[in-house]
């Protein structure tokens, strides 16, 4: 590896470096590493906080929306301020302010057909934070025709999900749903409503899955997490 562990970036890294699983040479991957999230909203707002927080070299943010006053009570990289504002530019200030160390990028556009391959093909690995399934199938088909491994989310309810397409030969989305449902059958937060701190622990654990997977250690492997949290249940659906 070209980077090295500087003292500074030892005292920052210092309690995650010594988890025996992490060391100095998990440290080093993470700061070769670059990771896209798409979406910065409640499932991107905990990917991005702790992705940065853990020294990813290269962090890429991908929203095209605009803060508004609903976000605030889940979307915790926004604050009042940014209402009206752009939902990137506003993650970007808040990720700086954690974490300054590290490189950003924002794509301020709705992921596309037209834009998708150029977006996803700068980073190692995509983390999908995005709340409806056309942009959902169009990121796993890039990510399989780039081969990039992706880390996914979706929350409904109190439930959420959670997997790890494309990965060391393992399978990817279309696999598991080969068609997405139809539009007007699919319920979303504006509809049905969503308490805060899910998309939280769903997120949490997204970036804790792509922190694995970037350091080498074991991941969701054809398989997809689903955590009830009214309830505490898990279930895995092997696929």
């Amino acid at each position: 590896m070209n980077l090295k562990i500087t003292k500074e970036n030892y005292q920052r890294y210092h309690r995650q470096i010594i988890v025996p699983e992490i060391g100095i040479n998990g440290q080093l991957k993470l700061q070769e590493a670059k990771v896209l999230v798409i979406g910065a909203g409640g499932l991107g707002s905990p990917v991005l906080l702790y992705l940065a927080g853990a020294g990813i070299g290269t962090l890429g943010i991908a929203d095209h929306d605009t803060v508004a006053i609903h976000n605030l009570h889940r979307q915790i990289l926004h604050r009042e301020s940014s209402v009206d504002t752009s939902k990137a530019q506003s993650a970007l200030e808040g990720l700086q302010q954690l974490n300054s160390t590290i490189q950003y990028h924002i794509h301020e556009e709705a992921i596309s057909p037209g834009n998708a391959m150029d977006i996803l093909s700068g980073y190692d690995l995509v983390v999908d934070g995005s709340d409806n399934f056309s942009t959902r199938y169009l990121v796993n088909d890039t990510c399989v025709a780039l081969d990039k491994p992706l880390v996914y989310g979706s929350i409904l309810g109190f439930e959420g999900q959670v997997a790890v397409f494309n990965h060391n030969g393992g399978k990817h989305l279309g696999m598991l749903f080969p068609e997405p449902p139809p539009a007007e059958l699919v319920p979303n937060c504006g509809e049905n409503g969503v308490l805060g701190t899910l998309p939280g622990i769903i997120g949490t654990m997204m970036a804790q899955e792509a922190l694995k997977l970037l350091t080498g250690l074991p991941v969701l492997h054809n398989q997809l997490l689903i955590f009830n949290t009214l309830h505490w249940t898990f279930r895995k659906i092997v696929f």
